[in-house]
């Protein structure tokens, strides 16, 4: 049986954006190592075959706990099923198919290159791609809507929150608004303690002490290369533990997520966030029974708690069939090429005590502590990402291309999919504004706002010239008289851009800035 490549949906030529069918006979199923959760069978008692292929992580230098927290999901998986499952350790994921004789079928995979190499292995039945809320052909008929000038998030969001009739009341939505993301911007709490209790956390087993020892082993042969901490392991590998992540998340810490989301507090990295974006990026959970979950508790609160606010509710209803739904599709509908757009002309090369996660070369207290936490835990929040992480490389102007490649081995949670649009698109700017309609840059006034990490540093985040600058200020003017020609046409940008004339400084902060280059600050 060929490869299936029927229906090219929408139009589409490529065969990896094909309408591919939604299941296949009795087959075995053919799991990737993203693909862990009951809902990529077709039966409960579906035969399995699952593969770990050396290779995989031969290819880049993931951060050490990612590396253990793919390999620990894919062998437990592997030990649940028993029986129902071959499981295959091998270099390739070529000489596991090659031993093989059945009709094999697997769930469209989530990258350009995977899917290139499902639809060319021979015996192969391709079905449609499993794990979030809105499939590509809804995608597709949303893109194509009468009268669509730009695929925004937000009218995406609306749009699948009607057809699947989420936090709905009748045809508006629950409350009368949409988004409250405005309730969600405060600032973090005054007295540095977190507004949520201590996340539940997973025990390690004897799998991952195997799973640790093969990793040792390989690595001290050089077959394989790391960058961060070693354990203990923080994220679900299993269904149940990943289901019992969620329970915590939605018992005990939903309600003060809304408003404190985009806060960051040095000591308290975790505040009241999910933390199951590495489980639903494996499979482990349905993000629409996810999303089911979180609308039953806002609508049927427990007897003895109190109402769960729309605010927080809404806000993470809207991360994950919102957002993680838009950056899935677009970077199918972005095509191929997407991530080597570089509208800004960012050339520099990923400094090494970046790639290195080396905080210790650091002083800025912002820049170092979210290194700190990513070198220990191979996952920080979005605001770090985005307005420590991501503003840093945009305003040196690192390659965003690179800087994908980074963001994608560095997190627990990151994948091809995930980071390209996300990266290039979002925080780069390197699309010229096809996700985002201005770029995510921003002086340390921003950061001082959002956290506490500017009372203790040695940079005054008021401070644009001199020793004590703070190089995101500094870093911010320098950025904007650079690419001031490529964004003169960004209506959003008309009065920041003005405000370069107003500097009487800016010549000397420009020289400071590109004598900084991308040392550590």
């Amino acid at each position: 049986m060929a490869a299936s490549t029927r229906g090219r949906g929408g139009g589409v030529g490529d065969p990896a954006l094909a309408d591919f069918p939604d299941s296949a006979p009795a087959t075995r199923r053919w799991c990737f190592a993203d693909q862990l959760g009951p809902h990529f069978l077709d039966e409960p008692d579906q035969p399995v075959l699952l593969v770990e292929s050396r290779a995989v992580l031969g290819r880049r230098r993931f951060h050490r706990q990612k590396a253990h927290l793919v390999l620990s999901a894919l062998r437990h998986r592997a030990a649940e099923l028993g029986d129902q499952a071959e499981f295959h350790q091998v270099g390739t994921y070529a000489e596991a198919l090659d031993r093989v004789a059945e009709p094999l079928s697997v769930c469209a995979p989530t990258s350009w290159g995977s899917r290139d190499f499902v639809l060319r292995r021979p015996g192969l039945e391709v079905l449609a791609a499993r794990g979030f809320v809105s499939t590509q052909a809804e995608f597709a008929a949303w893109a194509a809507g009468r009268g669509r000038q730009r695929l925004l998030m937000e009218d995406f969001y609306r749009d699948a929150r009607r057809r699947h009739d989420v936090l709905m009341d009748g045809a508006g939505p629950v409350g009368g608004r949409w988004n409250l993301d405005e309730e969600n911007r405060q600032p973090p709490p005054a007295d540095g303690r977190s507004p949520a209790p201590e996340p539940w956390w997973p025990q390690e087993d004897g799998i991952d002490e195997e799973v640790r020892a093969d990793l040792d082993r390989w690595e001290a042969a050089g077959e394989v290369s790391f960058v961060g901490d070693d354990g203990p392991r923080l994220f679900p590998v299993t269904r149940r533990e990943a289901l019992r992540r969620l329970d915590d998340f939605l018992d005990h810490r939903l309600g003060a997520f809304g408003p404190h989301e985009e806060a960051m507090l040095a000591g308290e990295r975790w505040l009241a966030h999910s933390l199951l974006s590495p489980a639903l990026n494996l499979g482990l959970l349905d993000p629409l029974d996810v999303v089911a979950q979180a609308e039953q508790r806002y609508r049927d609160p427990v007897a003895d708690g109190a109402p769960l606010p729309l605010n927080s509710v809404e806000g993470f209803v809207r991360q994950v069939m919102g957002w993680r739904d838009y950056i899935w599709h677009m970077y199918w509908h972005l095509g191929r090429d997407f991530r080597h757009r570089n509208f800004l002309g960012a050339r520099a090369g990923v400094p090494a005590w970046l790639a290195g996660l080396d905080d210790s070369a650091v002083d800025a207290a912002c820049l170092s502590g979210v290194l700190g936490d990513l070198r220990r835990d191979g996952w920080v929040h979005h605001i770090p990402r985005l307005m420590v992480l991501g503003n840093y490389a945009l305003q040196r102007g690192i390659d965003p291309s690179a800087m994908t490649d980074w963001f994608h081995e560095t997190f627990v949670d990151g994948y091809e999919w995930v980071m390209v649009a996300n990266v290039v698109g979002m925080s780069q700017h390197a699309d010229g504004g096809v996700l985002a309609t201005k770029p995510y840059a921003s002086g340390g006034a921003y950061i001082d706002r959002m956290s506490d990490y500017c009372g203790g540093c040695r940079y005054d985040p008021r401070k644009r010239l001199g020793e004590d600058a703070c190089p995101y200020t500094a870093g911010y003017w320098a950025f904007l008289e650079r690419t001031r020609d490529r964004l003169a046409g960004n209506h959003r940008m008309r009065r920041p851009l003005q405000g370069l004339d107003r500097l009487k400084d800016l010549e000397a902060v420009v020289e400071q800035e590109r004598d900084r280059g991308t040392t550590p600050p």
